[in-house]
């Protein structure tokens, strides 16, 4: 046994979470990126807005709240006190929460996603 106290904790479990959570909390423009094979600081990357700084700190707060309760996940959290960027590390998921303008000044979907690929959310 390798000491986890839920064996159905995957990097894709803790996705469908980050996810649900943000869905589910109004969170705008998710965009989630395979990262497997690219790097090994993890397997995705998710990369989300929400409309102002309470926002985006609450969105982070939540997530990791979730997480927590779901699969006893103890995340990682930057830049909260801010609220213009929030950095969730959760091992497997990177979780980034901007205020739209500075998503749009820092573009990290342009850094990790496929050449010719638009960046642009996909419906969920």
């Amino acid at each position: 046994m390798t000491g986890a106290t839920h064996p159905e904790l995957t990097s894709e479990a803790i996705l469908a979470s980050v996810l649900e959570s943000l869905n589910d909390n109004k969170a705008e423009e998710i965009v989630q990126i395979d990262l497997r094979g690219k790097t090994a600081m993890g397997d995705y990357m998710v990369i989300c807005s929400g409309r102002s700084s309470r926002q985006v700190a609450a969105l982070a707060e939540k997530v990791t709240e979730d997480l927590k309760a779901d699969f006893g996940v103890l995340s990682k959290m930057e830049g909260k006190e801010t609220g213009d960027w929030v950095l969730i590390d959760t091992g497997d998921v990177i979780v980034h929460v901007f205020r739209p303008e500075v998503r749009e000044f820092y573009q990290l979907e342009k850094m990790w996603l496929p050449a010719g690929a638009t960046g642009k959310p996909t419906e969920q």
